[in-house]
């Protein structure tokens, strides 16, 4: 899984290479030897379900808050205000070709995260892109992915 930040944008990419078959998608052969092979899984019902199921979760990671940290249980660890993380949209979800290092190819997700309280061209703060290296983390578990 990779986190590519925009640089001059408020956004990230995550590309999720799917590394382990997939039976309850009907996605079985993923290594690939040419792009072109890669296309036809991209366009299986399967693929099309595993999506749709990754839309679903994301848009639910995506609205829960992040965890608290941790306190030391201590009297000065008195918190005035809760910080709300800035809103994150879904600008983008696609499958995607992705290459190995011993040329070989395999289907993937391609997400594209913006956050809309960011200032425009100006690229993410490491805060959020920690929280969207969390959100992307928690979707390959949730789907089991790799």
């Amino acid at each position: 899984m990779r986190v590519i930040p925009d640089e001059n944008q408020p956004s990230a990419a995550i590309e999720i290479p799917l590394e382990k078959p997939l039976p309850d998608y009907d996605l079985e052969e993923l290594e690939q030897p040419t792009p072109r092979d890669v296309d036809g899984i991209l366009v299986t019902q399967g693929f099309r379900d595993l999506v749709d199921d990754a839309r679903g979760v994301l848009t639910e990671l995506i609205a829960a808050l992040p965890p608290k940290p941790q306190s030391s249980k201590e009297v000065l660890d008195i918190e005035l205000t809760t910080p709300s993380p800035h809103p994150l949209e879904i600008a983008q979800l696609t499958g995607a070709i992705c290459p190995t290092e011993d040329e070989v190819y395999r289907p993937g997700l391609w997400i594209v995260l913006r956050d809309l309280a960011a200032r425009p061209k100006a690229p993410l703060p490491e805060s959020t892109l920690r929280r969207i290296s969390g959100i992307a983390a928690e979707l390959v578990k949730r789907l089991q992915l790799a």
